[in-house]
């Protein structure tokens, strides 16, 4: 009896090397287990086992034995056309999974990026799967379709084709990252056994949720009672009680709507943790806009729960720094949960996590079935980019409705993303943690905000830093790299000390870190410090100043820049004066936002609240009204199952658009 096999391993005899029939039954196994967590356990074992078939060519097996042959040693063509062969129209979806497990998601038609297209792949595997099919063990080749969809998508719980369409694609990529994930976990424990169970020793939930509550009791022991006391520690006290009663909620869309400094991390990652362990999900997805949040809110966790229990992934993580502090071992283990999000808190980015939603790439969709029954944390939910605002809120509304995902909007400035008329594709029925946000809004506000005029001409750079330098304490938000460096220059030149201090997206982030723990060293000692910055300063750093400049811009951009501004309460209140500078935001969303709160400053008279929720809303439904909100139409390219074009369309960061340097800054210096 003829052998086949699956691969071989360095340096052993062909008795060593993996039968091909195993490693078809295991990946079955796998990639039906990790299905079940969609309804779709009978569908990932059918594509498990059906997945290689193809290595049951000659050429491909005398590849394996480094032996010459002739023609093609492509081998997941045949398992697509058996599942095409079986039904028409159940095995597609299959066809485009097991098809795709290597070489990635292809268009149904057209061809893009260099991924042939699946109709042109069947074609030429009709043959190949000819000539190897008496050779396909009868169990495996003859194998059941499931003779129906999963009820997931039964026809009776989508509104129209339109939307059924949408939920096939989507459930395709989620099929196809079953197979991704378990074909790569079988070879894995076969070559490299040793390094799979790395895998395993995670905490559970519930014991992180323990954990959490135990550091969160100690931080508000730790508070003398006057501390205790204080308006901003009362509603963060507030918060937390609103999001530990909340979690016993079923699964859905939730909001949390704090003004800065009202302790949203922890409670919402205290939320999120005992939501999951109530409601049988599985892990804690926190998605962030900005990796200078991640960094200081992944510390924040790790301090809470545990260094080991929480992964980073984003481009910014320092994988070698993490090695030498905590040892090999720890570095394999996050290496390896990078890979499937296989533990149970993840923090990642937004293009991260939405990217990878979207993508038709085997290394970036093999998490994606690991996001099903999970909590997600959307941190700072209103920087959603509107040029994909469609697709991505489809996608959300996918995971709540068919994948047992609770959603966390979590945001200062709450965006209008719930459905409506002429609004139809927004979010169903979310539900807040806290019950009066605007209340909440009025018992934290720390701020009077000093409006410009409707017309006023802008300020001068030089009579703005004559303002400024005149404070022993402030900071400055503008809208270009170019003018925080020539409004440094100018109150250099004016206080010419180490007081003047300036932060910029042009430093690298080593840099931008060591440059505010400078300024918050400075602030906590009560030393003068003059901080000039981009509006990166906005993105959850955790500063406190008397008083803030920000350059007229968008609603939201000014929220966040307030709460850098008297963030702990020290003071009645501080002061957010807002300014028109003499260059205007970049063109786009920034220049938009501008737009519309004038528009809404003079609505208002000037007396505009920020801080209103209400306020904020309407912001966001004239912003988004002006927008396109799927202008790259992403979703038409999913109906017609264009795999390949979503994937290369959706780009919430341009290819090209970012380059690798080395900087001469730090440590880095000398090995330069």
């Amino acid at each position: 009896m003829r052998r086949f096999y699956a691969r071989s391993l360095e340096g052993a005899d062909s008795e060593a090397w993996q039968r091909l029939e195993d490693h078809l039954r295991g990946v079955a196994r796998r990639a039906r287990e990790a299905a079940a967590a969609f309804e779709s356990g009978d569908w990932g074992y059918v594509a498990g086992l059906w997945h290689d078939i193809g290595k049951y060519r000659p050429e491909f097996q005398r590849k394996l034995r480094g032996e010459p042959f002739q023609g093609s040693s492509e081998h997941s063509g045949a398992g697509a056309a058996l599942a095409a062969a079986a039904d028409p129209k159940l095995g597609l979806p299959l066809a485009f999974v097991i098809a795709g497990h290597h070489a990635g998601l292809a268009n149904w038609i057209d061809s893009e990026g260099g991924v042939t297209p699946l109709k042109e792949r069947l074609a030429s595997n009709r043959a190949v799967l000819d000539a190897i099919r008496r050779d396909v063990p009868a169990e495996i080749r003859d194998a059941s379709l499931p003779t129906a969809l999963p009820s997931l998508l039964d026809p009776r719980t989508l509104s129209d084709m339109d939307a059924r369409r949408l939920a096939s694609e989507f459930w395709t990529r989620m099929l196809f990252s079953a197979l991704v994930d378990a074909d790569r976990l079988d070879a894995e424990a076969f070559v490299t056994p040793n390094r799979a169970k790395f895998r395993a020793g995670f905490s559970s939930v519930s014991t992180l949720r323990e954990r959490l509550d135990a550091y969160l009791e100690a931080k508000i022991d730790g508070l003398t009672e006057t501390a205790r006391s204080t308006r901003v520690n009362r509603a963060r006290a507030e918060v937390l009680a609103a999001c530990r009663e909340a979690a016993d909620r079923e699964p859905g869309f939730f909001s949390l709507t704090v003004p800065t400094g009202g302790g949203k991390t922890l409670s919402a990652m205290s939320f999120a943790l005992r939501h999951a362990e109530r409601r049988g999900l599985r892990r804690v997805i926190v998605v962030i806009p900005y990796t200078s949040i991640i960094e200081q809110n992944a510390r924040e966790y790790r301090r809470a729960i545990g260094d080991e229990e929480v992964i980073e992934h984003h481009s910014n993580f320092d994988v070698e720094k993490y090695r030498q502090a905590r040892g090999e071992t720890w570095a394999t283990r996050r290496d390896l949960a990078t890979e499937n999000w296989e533990a149970p808190v993840i923090v990642t980015t937004t293009v991260q996590f939405f990217e990878s939603l979207f993508s038709n790439r085997p290394g970036r969709c093999r998490k994606l079935h690991n996001v099903a029954k999970s909590v997600i944390v959307l941190d700072e939910v209103q920087t959603l980019p509107t040029d994909f605002l469609v697709p991505i809120l489809d996608g959300l509304n996918e995971l709540v409705a068919r994948y047992g995902c609770s959603v966390v909007l979590s945001t200062a400035t709450p965006p209008a993303l719930v459905a409506r008329p002429a609004f139809e594709f927004g979010l169903g029925d979310v539900r807040p943690i806290v019950d009066d946000s605007g209340a909440l809004a009025r018992d934290l506000k720390r701020v009077e905000y000093e409006w410009p005029d409707p017309d006023e001409a802008p300020i001068p750079w030089d009579v703005l830093a004559d303002e400024v330098a005149a404070h022993d304490r402030a900071l400055v938000v503008v809208h270009r790299r170019g003018d925080a460096r020539h409004l440094a220059v100018l109150l250099d030149a004016r206080r010419g000390d180490e007081a003047i201090v300036h932060l910029s997206a042009l430093m690298c982030p080593a840099h931008r870190s060591a440059v505010v723990d400078a300024v918050k060293a400075r602030l906590a000692r009560g030393e003068r410090c003059l901080l000039v910055s981009t509006q990166l300063i906005e993105a959850g750093v955790d500063v406190d100043f008397p008083i803030v400049y920000r350059a007229f811009g968008g609603l939201d951009s000014i929220v966040q820049a307030a709460g850098r501004c008297n963030r702990e309460g020290r003071l009645e209140r501080g002061r957010v004066v807002v300014f028109r500078a003499p260059s205007e935001p970049p063109f786009g969303m920034p220049r938009k936002g501008l737009a519309e709160t004038a528009s809404l400053l003079r609505e208002f008279e000037g007396a505009l609240d920020a801080e209103d929720p209400a306020v904020s809303e309407r912001y966001f439904r004239a912003l988004y009204h002006a927008s396109t909100l799927d202008s790259h139409h992403i979703q038409t390219k999913r109906r017609e199952l264009k795999f390949a074009n979503v994937s290369a369309k959706f780009k919430m960061i341009e290819d090209g658009a970012t380059e690798t340097v080395v900087v001469p800054w730090g440590d880095g210096a000398a090995r330069i």
